[in-house]
């Protein structure tokens, strides 16, 4: 049975790690919340649905593999028909690899670009689409950039690419659907404590022969918190630039790292 509410939102890549804590916060704030991710993540969107109805908010899960334009529009026609419109999309879906240029193959490459970059070009066109209908109401669309798409460093050149890419359509979304009244903004993460960062961290540990010893110095040293972020730190802003506060902020990506990049 569909539940018609004034605020709605889709976060992709939201079984777990920022994308869950996005989804959360989102529904803290207001929003009925379709929560996406792929079909081996099942069991993971649930809890997050689970988990959001037993504080009292709206949500419902749908599998879709963001690579796949058929995935993503289907995603969008659930959520709006389930909430009766699209204020919000999240297009936080995206996989990292950390490989010397000389090692990269193609078959990675193609893969990390088919993620992050054209899965979000088709999270942001299908959201778009919807918005459009309504250019007095509008919506936000945020994609999720990274630290690496401001400032790319060794063993980063396929996941760096791809998050200066999303840098790039973000800012000529913003600037085609403005008239529409969408802002499109990203966020980008630094050290998060998330799957994500365990894996890559090990990953750098196995390349540079260091350890998590890389990881510290890279904390203590490069950031000025001297921290590593959480999920929350990077939903708050995801929050913020939701809200009618934002409404004059648009074709930003905007660093959430502790102080490791200034803009």
């Amino acid at each position: 049975m569909s539940t018609t509410t004034s605020k709605a939102a889709i976060v992709t890549g939201a079984a777990q790690g920022i994308g869950r804590a996005i989804a959360i916060r989102l529904a803290e704030d207001g929003y009925s919340v379709a929560v996406s991710d792929l079909q081996g993540q099942t069991s993971l969107m649930e809890e997050v649905v689970s988990s959001i109805r037993s504080n009292g908010g709206n949500a419902i899960s749908v599998v879709a593999d963001v690579t796949q334009e058929a995935d993503v529009d289907n995603l969008v026609q659930k959520a709006v028909s389930e909430f009766g419109g699209l204020d919000v999309m999240v297009a936080n879906a995206g996989i990292a690899v950390l490989t010397p240029i000389l090692e990269t193959t193609i078959e990675e490459w193609e893969r990390v670009f088919a993620v992050n970059v054209k899965g979000t070009l088709l999270c942001y066109k299908a959201a778009a689409r919807e918005m459009i209908k309504n250019p007095e109401k509008g919506g936000r669309i945020i994609g999720a950039c990274s630290l690496a798409g401001k400032k790319s460093t060794a063993l980063c050149s396929t996941y760096g690419s791809s998050k200066f890419a999303v840098r790039c359509l973000t800012q000529s979304a913003a600037a085609e659907w403005g008239r529409f009244n969408i802002t499109v903004n990203g966020y980008a993460p630094g050290l998060i404590d998330t799957p994500m960062f365990t894996s890559m961290n090990s990953r750098i540990g196995q390349l540079t022969g260091q350890g998590e010893a890389f990881m510290e110095t890279v904390k203590f040293f490069n950031s000025a918190l001297q921290r590593i972020g959480t999920p929350e730190d990077i939903a708050r802003l995801v929050s913020f630039l939701a809200s009618k506060e934002a409404a004059f902020i648009t074709g930003q990506t905007i660093s959430v790292d502790g102080g490791i990049w200034f803009d």
